[in-house]
Order: C-alpha cells, then structure tokens, then sequence
C-alpha cells in the first residue's frame, strides 16, 4: 500500500475506534527481559492491564496481587513463581473469553512472540493453560497506526516516552523497558504493576487525543504528506477536479508547443473584434 492508502486505512481505523470506544480494550502487559530468561524460553509474565476505552474502568492482573490471595499468603513469591503467572494467567483468559467476541483491542508494539498476545499466549500454554486467541483483525496497534498516519519522524526514539514528552503526559509510576528488566530481577513486583497500569492510561490518553484532533507531534507538513510526489499525484492530481485541470494544462502546452502563434493570432482577434465592437 501507498503512504496515502496506508494513512486513509489508518483515518479510518481512528473514526471507527472513536465510534465504538465502548468495545476499545487498551492493554498492556509487563514481563521478564527475553535477554534475561533461562534458555531463551518465553519471559514470565509480571502484570496485564486491560482499560475500557470508553468508560475508563481497568481489569489488572499481577503477580502483586496473586500472591496475596489466601492460597499463596505465607510462601515467597519467587519460589513458587510458576504457580502464582499460572493464576494470573486463569484469571487474564478468562476475562478475554468473556470479551473476545466483541472487543477491539488496542496496544503498543505487542506483535510478536518476542512481545505480543502470542507470547502470553505460548506461556500460559507452557504452564498448561488453554488460551483463548484474539484475531488479529481485531487487534489494532497504535504504534503502527500513528507511522501510518504521521511518518516514522513524528516522535523520537523510544517513541512511546517520546510521544509522552511532546504532549506533557505525565511519567509517573512509568518505567522504560530496560528499567522494567531491572525491577523483575529485583522483584519489585508492585512496581512493575503500577508502570503497567500507566501505559495502558497512557496509550489511552494518546488515542483521545489523536480522535479529539488535539495530538502533538513531531512531524512536518512534508513528512505528515507522505514525502514525495507521489502524495500530490494520489491526493490532488489523481482526482476528477485534478485530472480536468491537468488535461488543459496538457492542451495548453501542447498548443503552445505546435502553435507558438497562436496565442498572438488570439490577441490579434481580440483587439479585432474590440474595434468592431466600438
């Protein structure tokens, strides 16, 4: 697809998600490092956070929290780890089921084994769970969506703080992936909740201001119109009211290319017939 057919395709994903904001789930989720886990396995999950894009009510499931249900009370966290992501896990499927028939989940860059719904999906199964998939169509992810619509320069690197920094959202409780790797090795479990649960505000607060019109970015008129010539061919050019006034620039070149005269023998008419007229 063009820059100007992937942008539409994202305009359009933006008015769609406004107008079913009820059905928007934004999720996020916190994990171990993939560098750090044992014999590159799946990273352990540490928290999910699910928010209802329309009334703003958050479902978050975490390590923090499991360990302190009755049933784990008492026992250190670390030793029985397995046990503890394996519940968080029931519990995170549980809500999908009850969710995935209607729901549009939006997220940030989870798309890959490596970070993404088919590595909480592939760790649950590790632990014997049954997860319930998501389909892709109706997964939508705002980082790829914001490229689509302003080009890769509207944000710096890492764009996700970056974005934040431009439109003044507070950092608060959030931490950056490679401190997230440093909290799970020190177990800092409530913390590694508490960023997970910003990140999904935060991914909410960038989608209503991208719907309200309201998104601050980095991106210049040219980068925001695809860059090139192709843009003014598909945006103008290429268009009933482009394609006319292209044609009699068309003509009016070609017969000033073949009858260079022609102009003057006009101008000659003109006062001709001025004169006859008087």
């Amino acid at each position: 697809m063009s820059f100007v057919e992937n942008q539409r395709a994202a305009q359009q994903q933006f008015s769609m998600l406004h107008q079913k904001k009820d059905q928007v789930i934004l999720i996020h989720y916190s994990c171990e490092s993939f560098y750090d886990s044992e014999d590159r396995r799946t990273p352990r999950i540490t928290s999910i956070a699910c928010r209802n894009f329309g009334n703003g009510q958050t479902r978050s499931f975490s390590i923090h929290q499991i360990s302190e249900l009755p049933k784990f009370a008492g026992k250190d966290a670390w030793d029985i780890y397995d046990d503890i992501e394996k519940e968080l896990l029931d519990q995170f499927f549980d809500y999908v089921r009850a969710h995935v028939a209607h729901a549009l989940w939006v997220h940030w860059n989870m798309r890959d084994i490596n970070y993404g719904f088919q590595a909480i999906e592939h760790r649950y199964e590790v632990l014997g769970g049954a997860p319930v998939e998501v389909p892709d169509e109706k997964k939508f992810d705002l980082a790829r969506m914001f490229v689509a619509r302003y080009g890769k320069r509207y944000a710096g690197h890492p764009r996700l703080e970056s974005i934040m920094k431009i439109n003044k959202i507070t950092d608060k409780d959030f931490l950056s992936g490679k401190d997230e790797a440093y909290a799970f090795k020190d177990r800092k479990f409530l913390a590694l909740h508490q960023s997970t649960l910003r990140k999904a505000d935060v991914i909410s607060s960038l989608l209503e201001a991208e719907i309200a019109g309201n998104l601050k970015t980095k991106a210049k008129w040219w980068d925001v119109h695809g860059g090139s010539v192709q843009f003014l061919w598909e945006k103008y050019i290429w268009t009933p009211a482009g394609q006319v006034v292209s044609a009699l620039v068309i003509v009016l070149a070609l017969t000033e290319w073949f009858y260079p005269d022609a102009k003057h023998d006009f101008a000659a008419w003109v006062k001709g017939f001025e004169k006859t007229t008087d």
